[in-house]
């Protein structure tokens, strides 16, 4: 019987390799997340914002060619969306400082969506969009999403999917400058 030849410990990669890969790795996550936002929002207006005006659910009425001056969130959501819910609180406190007009689409009709708010302790201007109409002429394809108009009505940023408070905050400071 022969002698198994003794094993030589494999060299470790130096640190620049290491780094290098992970570098590497982050890099291809952020082209694949950077991607997918791409996709998802790919037919969403450019340019001036579409119209949007109606009654809100504390029957105030709303036109969002009449907010020139400063920046808008116009937020598309779903009462039976789950991102929907984990972002609904920062949607809530950005409704504090800059102007947000949310959207609940197919979510039900007045009395379901005005319930739900109350429920779950939402007070930002809402208006009902039942059927799905008003997603649809904006180019919504999956909820949440937002958009940034600037002062000038131009549609300034898209996001569709979770977006941080502050991410959005950021965004809205930027379509104000």
């Amino acid at each position: 019987m022969s002698e198994p030849e003794p094993s030589t410990p494999r060299p470790r990669p130096s640190r620049w390799r290491r780094w290098r890969r992970w570098l590497l790795e982050l890099a291809l996550i952020a082209l694949v997340l950077v991607g997918i936002q791409w996709w998802q929002t790919r037919g969403a207006p450019s340019g001036p914002a579409p119209a949007l005006a109606g009654q809100l659910l504390d029957g105030s009425t709303m036109n969002l060619a009449l907010e020139r001056g400063r920046p808008v969130l116009v937020h598309f959501w779903a009462e039976w969306c789950p991102i929907c819910r984990l972002e609904q609180g920062s949607i809530q406190s950005l409704s504090a400082d800059y102007r947000v007009i949310s959207v609940a689409t197919t979510s039900g009709d007045a009395a379901e969506v005005r319930a739900y708010m109350v429920q779950e302790g939402l007070s930002f201007p809402t208006l009902v969009d039942e059927a799905g109409d008003v997603g649809r002429d904006w180019g919504v394809k999956g909820v949440p999403a937002s958009f940034v108009i600037d002062a000038d009505g131009q549609v300034a940023h898209v996001s569709v999917g979770y977006t941080t408070e502050l991410g959005l905050r950021l965004r809205l400071w930027l379509a104000g400058r």
